[in-house]
């Protein structure tokens, strides 16, 4: 590939510059303190000698990242499961392309079942919003993951949208590496899951070929991602009626912290992801004298009606989607019980919450509402799909 690009920058570190970065990375105040704070009870010194003996990346996530995962996974959650496997190829490379649960662990605990299954892992795109501190960058560069860079005048936006579509390409056709990369910029608060047109185009941004030959040759594959229970729940609601009494609030980079911290070590329930087929065909069947502003939508609507269809539903979103309409539509999917451990489940998040203002009763039913609207929208979503997909 004669690429314009450097990708240095936002590439995972290469596996000959792997020891030296993390001699480097083991030496960080601020990387020893995440280890022991999720590792209660680590000998860091004697980890640290482990770490250095991992020649490359794959070493690091099979011998260092499977076994942490696993470990975090049996401690949160009631089981990590996957669907779909056989829409995928291990001999060849796809765009993951999921809805945005959890910040850290959607991909990592993809690339948990893929492992599990015996393919070779994805690389995971992260925003560098996330990337607060250098040793952040390094660990997870470390850990194959790459930089969609936020936060860019237009025109800087423009160049590295076009980098990054170009190292995804090259990443799929060059490398032979699959990668991972959400289907929007952050996470559907509301779990109202839609692909944004922007990411689309990003991904049809190289020279010399059409849109839509450009998106074909990132080979994307729907991923459907189930938590049980979102162990941010409470914040997302939290964030909605801060965003409802002030409308330019907007989280500090201590709330993405706590957002990243909860959702690592807090209980998530069953968790469930489904792989859908490649889109490659239905992308196909666009017509090539489809108007230009047709083709980015059309796309959308086709990885949306993958995902939606994928979700796997749990007696929360039946419970959920019941109590937001007030009706009982989905009563024989519950008991009784079950709606009681759902009701106290709500109640005890919101005790959580936790700001300045006052905790009036307006204040809460309106946070209880838009939680239940939360665990609601992924049946919403699934059920509009069997009708319009």
């Amino acid at each position: 590939m004669d690429n314009q690009f450097d990708f240095s920058e936002i590439s995972p570190i290469e596996d000959k510059d792997f020891k030296a970065k993390m001699a480097e990375l083991v030496k960080e105040p601020g990387f020893e303190h995440a280890v022991r704070y999720v590792m209660p009870g680590v000998d860091y010194p004697e980890f640290v000698k482990v770490l250095l003996q991992v020649p490359d990346k794959k070493s690091f996530q099979l011998e260092i990242m499977r076994p942490f995962l696993e470990m975090l996974a049996k401690r949160t959650t009631a089981g990590i499961s996957l669907t779909g496997i056989e829409n995928i190829d291990k001999d060849k490379s796809y765009t993951f392309m999921s809805n945005h649960r959890d910040i850290v662990l959607d991909a990592s605990f993809l690339n948990v079942c893929l492992i599990r299954a015996g393919f070779p892992t994805s690389e995971i795109a992260i925003g560098s919003n996330l990337l607060i501190y250098d040793w952040i960058t390094d660990l997870v560069k470390l850990n194959k993951s790459f930089i969609v860079k936020r936060g860019l005048p237009m025109i800087k936006a423009l160049e590295a949208a076009k980098q990054l579509s170009a190292y995804i390409s090259y990443a799929i056709n060059e490398k032979h590496q699959s990668v991972w990369i959400a289907q929007r910029e952050g996470r559907a608060k509301d779990s109202n899951d839609m692909t944004q047109e922007s990411l689309v185009k990003m991904l049809s941004l190289e020279p010399a070929e059409s849109k839509i030959d450009n998106i074909r040759k990132k080979n994307i594959v729907p991923v459907s991602i189930s938590y049980e229970f979102d162990p941010n729940d409470y914040l997302k609601a939290r964030e909605f009626l801060m965003k409802k009494l002030d409308p330019e609030f907007k989280k500090s980079q201590h709330d993405d912290l706590l957002s990243m911290e909860t959702g690592l070590l807090q209980n998530k329930g069953r968790v469930h992801f489904h792989i859908g087929q490649p889109i490659d065909s239905e992308i196909d069947s666009i017509p090539d004298d489809a108007p230009r502003a047709d083709i980015l939508p059309r796309i959308c609507h086709i990885i949306d009606c993958s995902i939606h269809s994928g979700y796997h539903i749990y007696p929360i979103n039946y419970i959920a989607y019941d109590i937001v309409h007030k009706q009982a539509h989905f009563s024989d999917r519950y008991t009784a019980e079950q709606l009681k451990e759902v009701e106290n489940y709500v109640e005890a998040q919101l005790d959580k919450v936790r700001w300045d203002g006052p905790m009036t009763k307006e204040n809460r039913d309106y946070m209880r509402e838009m939680m239940y609207v939360m665990y609601s929208n992924p049946l919403r979503n699934k059920l509009s799909a069997d009708n319009r997909c």
